[in-house]
């Protein structure tokens, strides 16, 4: 990775730091809900790669736009994240106790207040775009209306009911994981690269370019995850490995072994990076996305 590069990531992520704090802070009239605000923080505040804000300055910055003016969608974006994550590490759903190295939100608050915090951290997001100062009220909606999608039944959580579905079945195929991981991973990282390019004003075919580069760039993400958790170990990635094993979830390595899993997500890596060269500035996007298919973590 270029010096550039590194020093653009490190900008960009404290940059995140910097407004989520601000976003989810402190008041007189909040003080009552202190114990919700705290698990809240607990979760945003617990690192991550903070990959999908990256996304949205990344894109906004590639179409000449300060990258500035989309803290409000980039903090929105990390915000649905977490609230997924949480979620996702409820004993209801994958009953996981850690989560980036740490215990689960609801093992540090219990189960109701990370129900609840969760549900907060689902719209936060929508209250900080619609407040924003610096993105017109036309470009607000937009990324309201493609962010709701994007996390909703025919996104993100629609994905996560297949996943859920998929545990009891045993002719899980392909198709089926590419469409479910399209759905609970590649539209938040879709909409990451929209609502960046809906910020610096992007025409239809850009936004659509961006779109395609961020499915694929989810799909080899995902594969990744999958590699990894038969490769890595709980230290390295900060919660417990052979989780889909346990949960009897077909995989891309289960259908076609680590080896070919990943041939499969450097080919769709490839992909994604020829979609790069619709976007001039993209040497960033280009470091980034190579980054992500070679991390162990």
């Amino acid at each position: 990775m270029s010096l550039n590069f590194n020093e653009k990531l490190a900008e960009y992520i404290e940059f995140t730091e910097a407004n989520l704090k601000k976003y989810n802070n402190y008041t007189k009239e909040n003080a009552p809900q202190k114990s919700l605000i705290d698990a809240m923080n607990y979760s945003l505040e617990a690192g991550g790669k903070r990959i999908r804000p990256v996304l949205v300055y990344a894109f906004c910055e590639a179409l000449g736009a300060d990258y500035r003016i989309a803290a409000a969608p980039a903090c929105a974006i990390e915000m649905i994240h977490t609230f997924s994550l949480i979620h996702d590490d409820l004993p209801s759903m994958d009953d996981d106790d850690f989560r980036r190295g740490k215990p689960s939100c609801h093992k540090a608050f219990g189960e109701a207040c990370a129900v609840l915090a969760g549900d907060a951290l689902s719209f936060l997001p929508f209250e900080i775009i619609s407040e924003d100062t610096q993105l017109s009220d036309s470009r607000k909606v937009k990324i309201i209306s493609c962010l709701a999608k994007a996390s909703g039944r025919e996104g993100m959580i629609g994905g996560q009911i297949i996943d859920i579905e998929n545990e009891q079945r045993s002719d899980v195929d392909e198709a089926n994981l590419r469409n479910m991981y399209r759905n609970k991973t590649g539209q938040l990282i879709a909409v990451s690269c929209v609502m960046g390019c809906i910020c610096a004003g992007a025409d239809k075919k850009l936004i659509e370019a961006a779109s395609e580069y961020a499915f694929r760039l989810g799909l080899a993400f995902q594969i990744i995850d999958d590699i990894l958790d038969v490769t890595s170990t709980a230290e390295e990635l900060g919660k417990p490995i052979g989780s889909d094993a346990e949960e009897n979830k077909t995989t891309f390595v289960t259908l076609f072994g680590v080896e070919k899993a990943q041939k499969i997500a450097a080919e769709i890596t490839d992909e994604a990076m020829k979609l790069l060269e619709n976007f001039d500035n993209n040497d960033f996007l280009v470091e980034l996305t190579e980054m992500l298919l070679k991390r162990t973590k």
